[in-house]
């Protein structure tokens, strides 16, 4: 079953030849990360975060399983796990989307669109619908300290924490609106 396999190729491809900086794990094209910018004109605009991307066997059919590796404050991340709560998106998830559609469109999405009513993140989602402003403070607070250039570089390299984080990462899945492409590294 060949098909599977070279589809997994062509979107890595897509996205080794995109402006995002990849780093495959183990030459696996099935493991990789991503380095993800926060998108412009809201409060991760700046932030640089590491994006753990794991592609299933069942790929494009099974949605791909993505986390942050650094540490990001949002009502839909889990802020310890760094694992990314799309449920809804999971399950509309569909072949037609490609690896490049979560770094374009889908990630830039949830972090324009917080879903405070769906929260892995209890306190962003009280935060963001009590005192929108305070949450906002404490998102640019964990950009300043957590999500620079060098936290990124350095996230997930506790080699003992590998093994938890894999199994808490979520699946991904699509968003209605547009998105910008959110990288400007070259590779």
């Amino acid at each position: 079953m060949s098909s599977p396999k070279r589809r997994i190729e062509t979107d890595v491809m897509k996205l080794l030849m995109s402006d995002y900086e990849i780093t495959l794990i183990n030459d696996n094209m099935q493991e990789f990360y991503v380095r993800f910018h926060g998108p412009a004109e809201t409060p991760f605009q700046g932030g640089v975060w590491k994006i753990h991307v794991e592609l299933p066997d069942q790929y494009p059919y099974k949605s791909p399983s993505i986390g942050f590796m650094n540490k990001i404050f949002h009502p839909n991340i889990d802020e310890l796990s760094g694992s990314v709560c799309l449920d809804v998106i999971n399950q509309t998830w569909s072949p037609m989307f490609d690896c490049i559609n979560i770094f374009e469109v889908f990630l830039p999405q949830l972090l324009r669109y917080p879903n405070p009513t769906d929260p892995l993140n209890g306190e962003a989602a009280a935060l963001l619908m009590r005192e929108p402003k305070t949450y906002e403070a404490k998102v640019k607070d964990y950009v300043a300290r957590y999500a620079t250039k060098e936290a990124a570089d350095g996230a997930g390299d506790e080699e003992d924490d590998e093994e938890d984080e894999e199994e808490e990462m979520s699946d991904v899945g699509s968003f209605s609106d547009e998105g910008d492409p959110a990288g400007d590294m070259e590779l």
